[in-house]
């Protein structure tokens, strides 16, 4: 049968074998042929096939391999042996690159190429002969196609499926197509020892396999001086390692030289170039069946492998370190004693090797399916558990895809599980999904363009080389399109220079850039061609409208187009490390390489997460945990917490969390609970809203209802009980039982009443009656006022029950305007109805061995409640004048102990604004006027300014009559003024006062002021008769000036003349009769006071000559006191302060003074006695003077008690002299204390 164009070379194994697999093709319909590396299995087959007539006019030969590399060069060794132009008779495809034409009859393509084809042609009608090499690696493609096939061979019985495995698995690749005949090929054209040479167990494990790697080197090179070695390694960085340390090694005459996918298209290159001397080559399983290396005499096995394996729990990637199966340690093995005998050196031990699994894992159990369950669906190729894959998936697997189509929306279960629109259009698009899912939400974006540079950019290796010799060059010439937030963005920035670059090189220039650059140039190429794909298959379906954007579109649209494939790569970081919680509680790190690993932001999104030594995520940005929401509502989980109506919405709002798979991208944000829990927010509704009036409504049902209620409860706070007004309960079901089902908030509710209204305005509206129990009766007016009535004043009372409140009890309402008019004495009285509780608790107060004369108290509390009545004197007065009467025991104010008498028996006073607020409340009224005296007086001076009473500049009576009060209005309060004259020294003015007292103060010196303007002075004609006869101005003069001291002898005159002929006028006529009565005898009284004056003057001189004398220690306190004393007596406007107080009793202060002086050296022990007595009552006198709101009110008072420490003075150190009354210390304490305790 041999033709004589088909040779097939005598050295391959499978020449043996050629006219059985004729005679088996011809007979069968799939063939199995299983043959170790090296059997020619690959390159003979198609020639086979060919020299059977098939390739024909019936269809091409199809031949799929795993990868590109080895399609490319299989169709050129092909092409060589058949002696014809590569694209011709023998042609490829591999995406983005073919070369192929209608002559064609075998075609070398990817597997993906072929399932690729599949979506177009159903039945494979281009090809009469289908060969699936490389069977054994049983990558996710391979089974797909495999699965595919049995289902098409019922269909297509012209069709002839080859299978080839490098591996002894064949057996159930029979079984998969109906015990398909297998034909088994020796691939080994020498023989190959296998030695075991585990490592030598050391502290360092990563040590031990490197060490041991050198000593098989060495072992190899003393057997000889012939062949290249062939060493497995597990990854790129073993490899890098390994390369240094055998390069230390300095092994003479020998090129190392590493392999792997990521390689360099001029690296990989040189491991298939002819050479001179020895060669190491140090690959990863790469090298097991897809490339042949030449010239391999001897092989070292360490024995692992990265493998791929995706974990369907954490949904993460594992590349992670493993043994590999015995096949691929044979495939291994299998790569020496090509051109002579070899041999292999594994290490590891052989019971190691027995003891692991024969064949590798397929790809179908170690991966996500979402891809393939997609194509499927789109096909309608069934349910995937049905469908004939050599290995069915666990279903769990299958769930996992079926996950992540739902996550990217491209499914939906309704019950089964149907593609939606985002769905069909993903199948259309020869991606992965997840990248297609970000092309697809790119046009809404406006950033197609952008977001297809990238997907396309994320489907193959990156086209960024970075030597391991030339690490810190490369990374500079990347770092100019790198972004500080985002890796995604360089891509952009890459593709852009690349683009300028193009146009503006020859390709050999272009190309010696990329070189220079460190830019894999066959890389970029199918980036290009994979986005102009993507490009044209996206506008061919339909799927999208790509118009280039002149604007380069926001950080956020490119992004959140990303974002919607990578929903569950995303991470938020620890802030206590640089690690990133993902979805699910997964933690991982930024890659070193990403822009953001010095400066990881809070948020980040990841291209793919791939578990090594640690987990990693590589290609990073920054997102807002804020743009998850819109793009993965159909993920997130929400939690409700704390339920709550919220009177300003008018609705329950709720605390939402939002997570999406396990993170928190919304942590305490308010919500509308209604649509959530309709039946609770309806109860709460009524309950809170209508029932406990937390509602802002103006309907007049729920105002007058509030009204009622309010009325109600006011019963019981008087009455201090809870069983007045019916419970919440009552009234919950009242409005439940009336409000429609759908009103869950204020909306609700508004647009259920307006209906409801129309036909019945009173179904909401309380009765009274249905408020109150019987026990309501018993709560009367006259016991419990709504007001407080003080002289004109009427002001409002609350009542509150709630014991441990400040305010619990009765509480006052005072307007700040009216605060100084209001006096605390009647308030201790009580309201009438708590009047017993109050006697009560006083008489229980009281120390037991006066309480035992009042037992039974409650008793004793009723007989004084029945005969006392609220009157001028104080409440503890009247109850210890009772209890005199009725027991004859004496109780004292010190007795009563106040602080044990319950706080809600006390009064509380609110005082509130010009808005009826409260500005500060207390149990007692002299504190609270005292802290809100600055506030008082501008509240009073705003006040005061509103009205036009005032006047000033008067210099006569010419505005009428000054009335006794003035009434103005703030809000709802009228309040009182007092007028008065002021002086003002050269004027007076009319203005406005808050109490009796100010007001008659202050009227006295500003009428004495106006009759002095109104009447020659005697000022004038004193001071030339005095001037020349008296030496006033060499007297002890405390006045600025001779004529200030003749003035206020006058004014002093004046006061007296006042008090004699009646004192205060009030209307013009009055003071006219007044100063008409003064005139006269104003001189005659002036040079009178102004005698008594020169003798005080006198007086104090010479005390004031003895006080500056020097004295003894032991005197100086003494002399101290005296002149603090004198210069109080003697002080500015003494005389005229003094008016009503006879200038004689000032002059034997004086007098008691010297005295005092002249029996001080004999006495100093009694002098210092007496002092300390004056001091103490002194003291007393001015902490009380200092406590007063408002001193003039009491000036009275206050010069009443300053007088009496004077004749307490005469008594104790110049008792001779006499005092004006009788005199004590007792005395004066009592009327200090009076004046304290009110």
């Amino acid at each position: 049968m041999n033709h004589p164009l088909f040779e097939y070379p005598e050295n391959l194994p499978i020449t043996q074998q050629k006219q059985r697999i004729c005679e088996t093709i011809e007979r069968h319909q799939v063939v199995i042929i299983s043959g170790e590396t090296g059997s020619g299995k690959t390159t003979q087959l198609p020639k086979i096939c060919l020299e059977l007539g098939r390739g024909g006019v019936t269809g091409m030969i199809g031949h799929t391999q795993p990868r590109r590399l080895a399609a490319y060069r299989v169709a050129q060794r092909i092409a060589d042996e058949l002696k014809t132009p590569l694209g011709e008779r023998v042609g490829y495809q591999m995406r983005f690159h073919q070369k192929i034409n209608e002559n064609t009859a075998i075609k070398l393509m990817t597997d993906g190429i072929l399932l690729a084809e599949i979506q177009h042609d159903r039945l494979l009608m281009r090809y009469d002969t289908i060969i699936i090499d490389e069977a054994h690696e049983r990558s996710l493609n391979i089974d797909f196609i495999l699965g595919y096939l049995r289902q098409l061979l019922p269909k297509r019985p012209d069709l002839k499926i080859i299978i080839t495995s490098a591996t002894l698995d064949s057996q159930r690749f029979s079984d998969h197509f109906n015990q398909a005949p297998m034909i088994q090929v020796s691939g080994r054209s020498y023989p190959v020892e296998v030695r075991y040479r585990p490592p030598q167990k050391t502290n360092e494990s990563e040590g031990e396999g490197l060490q041991a790697m050198i000593d098989a080197v060495h072992e190899l090179y003393r057997e000889s001086t012939q062949g290249d070695i062939l060493i497995f390694m597990s990854g790129e960085r073993e490899i890098r390692d390994a390369t240094e340390v055998l390069r230390q090694e300095n092994i003479s005459h020998t090129e190392i030289l590493p392999l792997y996918s990521r390689l360099s298209y001029a690296e990989q290159k040189k491991i298939f170039q002819a050479h001179v001397g020895r060669r190491i080559v140090l690959t990863t399983n790469v090298a097991e069946t897809s490339l042949t290396v030449p010239g391999i005499k001897y092989v070292i096995d360490t024995g692992t492998a990265r493998i791929s394996r995706y974990s369907f729990r954490t949904k993460i990637q594992k590349l992670s370190l493993e043994p590999i199966s015995q096949a691929a340690a044979n495939q291994r093995k299998g790569r020496c004693g090509r051109i002579s005998s070899g041999i292999c050196i594994r290490l590891y031990e052989e019971q190691d090797f027995l003891s692991r699994p024969v064949f590798t894992d397929p790809e179908i159990l170690r991966t996500n399916l979402s891809a393939v369950i997609l194509q499927m669906m789109a096909f309608h190729l069934g349910d995937i558990t049905s469908f004939p894959f050599i290995d069915l998936p666990d279903k769990r697997r299958i769930q996992d895809g079926m996950a992540l189509l739902s996550e990217l929306g491209a499914i939906e279960h309704s019950p089964k599980p149907n593609l939606t629109k985002i769905g069909r259009q993903l199948s259309r698009l020869p991606i992965d999904p997840r990248l297609g899912r970000m092309i697809l939400a790119a046009q809404s974006r406006s950033c197609v363009q952008e977001v297809m540079i990238i997907a396309a950019a994320l489907s193959i290796q990156d086209p960024r080389e970075r030597p391991q010799d030339k690490k810190q060059a490369a990374d500079e010439k990347h770092h100019r399109f790198s972004d500080k937030d985002s890796d995604f963005v360089a891509f952009i920035h890459l593709w852009n220079y690349i683009e300028e670059q193009q146009n503006a090189l020859s390709v050999n220039q272009f190309r010696q850039l990329c070189h220079r650059e460190f830019l894999h140039y066959m890389r970029v190429r199918e980036w290009q061609d994979i986005y102009s794909q993507l490009k044209k298959s996206a506008q061919k379906s339909g799927l999208l409208t790509l118009s280039i954007n002149h604007i380069e579109p926001h950080y956020f649209h490119v992004h959140t187009a990303l974002l919607t494939g990578l929903l569950s790569h995303i991470g938020q970081k620890d802030m206590e490390s640089h690690e990133f919680t993902g979805p699910r509680n997964i933690r991982f790190a930024i890659f070193p390489h990403s822009c953001l690993f010095k400066k990881p932001p809070k948020w980040i999104m990841v291209s793919e997460l791939l578990e090594t030594r640690r987990l990693w995520g590589h290609i990073a940005a920054r997102i807002e945990p804020e743009w998850l929401e819109p793009l993965a509502g159909h993920l997130l989980k929400r939690h409700y917490s704390a339920p709550h109506w919220e009177k300003n919405k008018g609705a329950v709002i709720a605390h939402e969390k939002v997570t999406l798979f396990g993170l928190p991208i919304i942590y305490d944000r308010k919500i509308n609970y209604g649509a959530i829990d309709p039946k609770l927010c309806r109860a709460l509704f009524i309950r809170q809203a209508l029932v406990e009036g937390e509602w802002e409504t103006t309907h007049a049902f729920f105002h007058q209802n509030l009204k009622l209620l309010s009325e109600a409860e006011e019963l019981e706070n008087k009455s201090r009980r809870r069983d007045i007004v019916v419970d919440d309960h009552t009234l919950f079901e009242f409005y439940d039982q009336r409000i429609g089902q759908e009103v869950v908030s204020s909306r609700h509710f508004n647009h259920w009443w307006k209906k409801t209204f129309q036909t019945d305005p009173d179904l909401l509206n309380f009765d009274k009656s249905m408020l109150i129990t019987e026990n309501a009766q018993k709560i009367t007016e006259e016991d419990f006022p709504d007001f407080w009535t003080q002289e004109a004043f009427k002001l409002d009372l609350s009542y509150q029950f709630e014991p441990g409140n400040e305010t619990d009890g009765v509480t006052v309402h005072i307007p700040l305007v009216m605060l100084n008019q209001i006096q605390a004495q009647g308030f201790d009285w009580q309201v009438p109805g708590m009047r017993f509780e109050l006697i009560t608790a006083l008489l229980k107060s009281l120390p037991k061995k006066l309480r035992r004369h009042f037992v039974p108290v409650p008793n004793y509390a009723q007989a004084i409640l029945e005969s006392i009545r609220p009157s001028s004197g104080s409440f503890l007065s009247a109850i210890e004048k009772k209890l005199w009467q009725m027991s004859g025991v004496k109780i004292t104010r010190e007795d009563w102990q106040w602080h044990q008498v319950p706080e809600h028996l006390k009064i509380t006073f609110r005082i509130l604004d010009d808005q009826n607020q409260m500005i500060k409340e207390g149990k007692d009224l002299e504190v609270l006027r005292q802290a809100l005296t600055r506030q008082f007086k501008k509240t009073r001076s705003t006040l005061i300014e509103k009205c036009t009473f005032e006047k000033q500049d008067l210099k006569e009576w010419n505005f009428g009559t000054v009335p006794l009060y003035y009434e103005s209005t703030q809000e709802n309060y009228s309040i009182k003024h007092y007028p008065a004259l002021v002086d003002e020294t050269h004027s007076v003015a009319l203005r406005l006062f808050e109490t009796k007292q100010q007001q008659k103060i202050m009227m006295w010196k500003g009428l004495r002021r106006l009759l002095l303007l109104n009447m020659a002075s005697p000022a004038q004609a004193l001071r030339q008769k005095w001037f020349n006869k008296s030496k006033l101005g060499l007297y002890f003069n405390p006045y600025e000036n001779i004529p200030a001291l003749l003035e206020d002898c006058v004014a002093c005159s004046v006061d007296k003349l006042m008090a004699e002929y009646g004192g205060l006028a009030w209307t013009q006529s009055e003071f006219l009769i007044l100063k008409e009565k003064i005139r006269p005898k104003v001189y005659e009284v002036s040079e009178k006071i102004t005698r008594e004056v020169q003798q005080i003057l006198e007086k104090a001189f010479s005390i004031h000559k003895k006080l500056q004398a020097r004295c003894d220690l032991a005197q100086v306190a003494a002399f101290t006191d005296m002149r603090q004393q004198l210069e109080g007596l003697v002080c500015p406007y003494f005389i005229s302060d003094n008016s009503l107080k006879p200038l004689a009793d000032i002059l034997r202060y004086l007098k008691a003074i010297e005295r005092r002086l002249e029996k001080l050296p004999s006495q100093l022990q009694t002098d210092r006695s007496n002092m300390e007595k004056i001091h103490t009552l002194n003291d007393l006198w001015i902490k009380w003077k200092n406590q007063l709101t408002e001193w003039r009110e009491k000036e009275k008072e206050i010069k009443e008690v300053r007088w009496m420490l004077e004749e307490l003075r005469v008594s104790l150190f110049a008792q001779q002299l006499g005092t004006a009354y009788p005199i004590s210390e007792k005395r004066v304490l009592n009327a200090i204390n009076k004046q304290i305790n009110g």
